[in-house]
């Protein structure tokens, strides 16, 4: 028997789309039409700078108001944003601190591309993105190539 034979045909990989280490997206259902975010594969979930949190009962619905400053080294710039709150979890950081944030799901734009994702409210006022993009994000979306910056778009001036 030829080697040949004993080789099984291997389907072909589905072609995604690249993105880089950091691109920026939209949250459009926030209001929030670009925000930079640190695609982060190694973050199981997405987080988003937050402060001013005020959660909230509306109609028998658990919500949250929040402020973002959507650009980094810029506090002038405000976005008040309302949305449900989906969970609040237990989150560690990357420095090994657990924190419970409140988790909210909403639809994120990235290349041309819109789907609902989780994503943890968390203080990052002194992180350099403002948002962590996370793996369950990405899933079965996109490849990431780390050694390339905003591939799906041009890097807005701040």
């Amino acid at each position: 028997m030829s080697l040949e034979k004993n080789i099984k045909l291997i389907r072909p990989i589905r072609k995604y789309p690249i993105i880089g280490w950091r691109e920026w997206v939209s949250l459009p259902a926030l209001n929030i039409p670009k925000i930079k975010a640190k695609v982060d594969t190694g973050a199981r979930t997405s987080a988003l700078h937050a402060f001013s949190l005020n959660p909230f009962e509306e109609s028998g619905r658990s919500r949250i108001s929040f402020d973002i400053h959507p650009l980094q080294h810029n506090t002038d710039d405000v976005i008040s944003c309302i949305a449900d709150v989906v969970d609040k979890r237990m989150v560690t950081d990357s420095g090994g601190h657990e924190e419970e944030r409140y988790v909210i799901e909403t639809p994120i734009t990235i290349a041309g591309q819109t789907w609902s994702i989780e994503i943890t409210l968390t203080e990052r006022e002194n992180m350099l993105f403002r948002m962590l993009l996370g793996r369950s994000a990405l899933r079965k979306r996109f490849i990431v190539n780390p050694a390339r910056s905003f591939v799906t778009t041009k890097a807005h001036k701040k």
